[in-house]
């Protein structure tokens, strides 16, 4: 007898009793509630042989489980399954209400049907338990409103009687369990937009906003993590003004990627700006800063690299401090860009204990209409080209030099200067790069 055809006639007494098509190996699950005493063993009268068997198993097509909730007075679901032609097996299980459904209910069962009395409520529970199961709903016909309002609330699709046959069963049920797959779907990647939106929102307004009312200088920043998607990374900077008149800029860069380094680098960015203004500098300061690393940090292998600067008042002078940090590149009015003097600087921050930790200040001469550029490695450690040079300092004070030289300032430089870094390392950098431009000049 083939498939087709056994999918709609009622099953011998071996198969019916065992619960299972008569395919099935002897060790398969029992069939639903209700069923007969098992199988007879392999080698019994009327036994199908076990070779037979496991080669018949190999070749079935996908199956189905189906569990039908409800009395089906007419006995149109005795059959353990339907099947049309070659296409998958509906395994059939029943039960009789939704109290002995809940006990069938298991990840192996891909499809309900419900045929109760009170049709909405059972979709309602069935939605609850096993939100991730297709529902379909038996229905008399196609004006059946209590059906269509089901279909309205969560079911997947609806199944007249009169299509109670192979063809009718295989196709409702394949259809349910795929647009079930499809809502699925479609609600984890809005919910992956929703919290991707959120992350955004938080990211942007953990980034800092300058503070120089009344410096009389230009800002201007390019920041991008390395981490796909996202908005933070480990590096981290911000200037602001104090009272007294001195401007105060700093970059950082914590080792690592991704959300944990970003949040220390948030954090130290915070702390920087809150003892900037409590009137913190200098060695303090960065000892100050390093006790905060180190109770925040997740790991002792963590440190952070950081630079920063206070310019005095009048634009003439400054202070540098680098901790493990690449200098920052100074241009002055007529001259190449040079790196300022970084032999005295000290350790990274979170390498060594503060008894051992030394900074010197490095004072800095400022004249006349001058460009200060902090950054952090992420912008001198691209390849150049497909060898294994890096572009380094030196490369990135030529780049700059003739980008200078051409006329460009502000946002336009630090983005000439970032694509182009980007260009000569044939493709995105894997490291975040930050870049802080301050510029004294006549139109500032």
């Amino acid at each position: 007898m083939s498939a087709a055809k056994r999918g709609t006639e009622r099953p011998t007494a071996t198969d019916h009793e065992a619960g299972r098509p008569a395919s099935a190996p002897a060790s398969a699950a029992p069939g639903p509630a209700g069923a007969g005493p098992a199988s007879p063993a392999p080698g019994a009268s009327g036994a199908v042989s076990l070779p037979r068997q496991r080669q018949d198993t190999a070749e079935a097509p996908v199956t189905f489980n189906l569990l039908v909730v409800g009395d089906d007075p007419a006995g149109a679901f005795t059959a353990p399954y339907f099947q049309d032609g070659g296409g998958p097996r509906i395994r059939v299980l029943r039960a009789g209400n939704l109290t002995a459904a809940g006990r069938l209910l298991t990840d192996d069962v891909h499809c309900i049907l419900l045929d109760l009395p009170d049709v909405l409520e059972g979709v309602r529970h069935v939605l609850r338990v096993a939100p991730g199961t297709a529902v379909l709903v038996l229905t008399e016909g196609a004006d059946d409103g209590t059906a269509a309002e089901a279909v309205r609330i969560g079911a997947q699709d609806l199944l007249p009687r009169g299509d109670i046959d192979a063809a009718g069963v295989t196709r409702a049920v394949r259809y349910a369990v795929e647009r079930k797959r499809a809502d699925l779907a479609l609600r984890k990647l809005t919910e992956t937009r929703l919290r991707a939106q959120e992350n955004r929102r938080l990211e942007r307004g953990l980034l800092p906003t300058p503070l120089l009312e009344g410096a009389g200088l230009r800002f201007a920043s390019h920041y991008r993590p390395g981490r796909s998607r996202a908005l933070l990374g480990g590096d981290f900077y911000d200037t602001v003004r104090t009272s007294d008149g001195v401007v105060h800029a700093m970059i950082g860069d914590v080792c690592g990627h991704g959300p944990d380094a970003a949040a220390l680098g948030v954090e130290l960015r915070i702390a920087w700006r809150a003892l900037t203004f409590a009137g913190l500098g200098g060695e303090t300061l960065l000892r100050t800063l390093q006790q905060v690393l180190v109770h925040e940090r997740s790991d002792d292998e963590i440190f952070a690299t950081l630079c920063t600067l206070d310019i005095a008042p009048d634009g003439r002078a400054a202070d540098l401090y680098l901790a493990g940090h690449p200098a920052p590149l100074l241009s002055g009015t007529g001259g190449a860009p040079r790196l300022l003097p970084h032999e005295d600087g000290g350790p990274a921050l979170g390498l060594l204990p503060d008894e051992l930790a030394d900074w010197q200040r490095v004072p800095v001469a400022l004249d006349g209409e001058w460009r200060l550029m902090l950054y952090t490695d992420g912008l001198i450690e691209g390849r150049v080209g497909v060898g294994t040079q890096r572009l380094e300092q030196d490369g990135m004070l030529r780049l700059v030099s003739r980008l200078l030289a051409a006329g460009l300032h502000g946002d336009a430089l630090l983005d000439a200067a970032v694509t182009e870094v980007r260009e000569l390392n044939g493709g995105e950098l894997t490291d975040d790069v930050a870049v802080v431009l301050l510029e004294r000049c006549a139109t500032a």
